[in-house]
């Protein structure tokens, strides 16, 4: 679905994104680690357009995106989230969801006047949605209340509940477990699983999380100093010696080597 292909992004002398190829495919749930630093976030910002990049192409769908701005890639479904939640703080979680929709009749100010019962019908109809996505996520019981007061998880199953509104094909999710307790990184991780199977939803997602990665992904893609290391499935990952070096740790290996020896 998506093909990178020897992507640069350079801010003066320093290569964020130095050379990145990559593949995604349909379907997949693709994870991105690396240690901070590595370019993984610069990198969803070139592909979601909202960074200009230096060199190389990014492609969806066997089509050339490049450069193209966050709003036109939002109409060919391409999405993201950010590490920290982008909610309207002062609006219930209802209608967060219910803004997302783009081109809603009652944007164009002469259905005001002479078309309001289009504005109502469609009004109608994103409400539904926006329910039904809720109940999906289980946040349901916070429909009514502000998105400002909710917790950090709660805000991320909000931003994961953004992307169900427009039946998003791809949705780059930027640590959407930073900051979020167990039992709600549960919850989201199943809301991703369920989306993948059930709606043919396309993920990629950046994490530290190497459980939650490995619950949900394969491939996992290791950066490292703006480069891709390592490509492979959690326990080549988690086996290959550069990324060890680079971002699991010295200490890891040595517990991965206990626990196999069995001591």
């Amino acid at each position: 679905m998506i093909r990178v292909e020897g992507l640069h992004k350079h801010f003066g002398g320093f290569r964020a994104v130095d050379g990145v190829t990559l593949e995604i495919a349909p379907g997949s749930i693709t994870g991105l680690i690396g240690p901070n630093g590595a370019g993984k976030t610069t990198l969803f910002n070139v592909i979601a357009g909202s960074l200009p990049q230096t060199g190389g192409h990014v492609f969806m769908n066997g089509e050339d995106i490049t450069g193209l701005p966050p709003h036109d890639l939002f109409h060919k479904g391409l999405l993201r989230t950010f590490q920290i939640a982008h909610e309207f703080a002062s609006m219930s979680v209802r209608e967060n969801l219910m803004l997302v929709p783009g081109q809603q009749q009652g944007e164009k100010i002469w259905n005001t006047w002479i078309g309001r019962h289009r504005i109502t019908a469609e009004e109608e109809e994103i409400r539904k949605k926006a329910d039904e996505v809720m109940e999906f996520l289980t946040i349901d019981h916070l429909s009514d209340e502000r998105a400002g007061n909710l917790s950090g998880g709660q805000k991320k199953l909000l931003e994961l509940g953004r992307t169900m509104m427009v039946d998003a094909q791809i949705v780059f999710l930027d640590e959407v477990g930073a900051g979020v307790n167990r039992t709600l990184l549960r919850t989201i991780g199943d809301a991703i699983q369920r989306l993948n199977r059930e709606r043919s939803y396309t993920f990629c997602m950046i994490e530290h999380d190497m459980d939650f990665i490995g619950r949900l992904c394969d491939p996992v893609i290791c950066m490292a100093e703006g480069k891709v290391l390592a490509e492979g499935t959690i326990d080549q990952i988690k086996a290959n010696d550069f990324v060890i070096e680079a971002y699991l740790g010295t200490g890891l290996k040595n517990r991965m080597i206990k626990e196999t020896s069995g001591e």
